[in-house]
């Protein structure tokens, strides 16, 4: 496999991973009634920034650069997810008093947005599979698909043909 490939095969993988798990998690939020706490937000905001570094990689030189970033996101969202899972799974307390960010919808004060918002909790998993939540499946794949584009880069790099 030559070093366009590996690059290609990265950003399918930077791309997809984030833009599945957000989609994932909307999903969850709108169709299941799975509210995010304040830490499930914080495992969003670096699958959004990978997003964008995985696109500007197919729009900007030097795609490692920007592919190298887009992994740097899904590993950190995923260090969040594990941090959060470990705090579901009480192995060490949370950082904050976790709950859900009331948002006030059309015809709605602020206050009723506040009173009526669901309660929360970041140590208290809403759903599992098997015994995994949501935070600790965040964890598993977003680790792996980050440490994947980075083994991709490495791969298109000693195969000498840098992109």
């Amino acid at each position: 496999m030559n070093d366009m490939s590996h690059v290609r095969r990265a950003q399918r993988v930077a791309l997809a991973v984030p833009a599945l798990l957000l989609a994932g998690a909307y999903v969850s939020q709108y169709g299941f009634d799975l509210y995010p706490c304040e830490m499930c937000w914080w495992q969003r905001y670096p699958h959004f920034a990978a997003l964008g570094f995985a696109l500007l990689s197919f729009l900007a030189r030097p795609k490692p650069l920007w592919l190298a970033l887009a992994a740097g996101g899904m590993l950190t969202s995923g260090a969040i997810g594990f941090f959060h899972a470990g705090v579901e799974y009480d192995f060490w307390e949370g950082i904050t008093s976790c709950a859900a960010v009331p948002q006030a919808v059309e015809g709605q004060s602020a206050l009723d947005a506040i009173m009526n918002a669901p309660v929360v909790r970041c140590d208290e998993a809403p759903w599992t599979l098997l015994g995994i939540s949501l935070a600790g499946f965040n964890f598993l794949i977003s680790t792996a698909a980050g440490l994947y584009v980075f083994y991709l880069l490495r791969k298109g790099a000693t195969d000498g043909q840098d992109a």
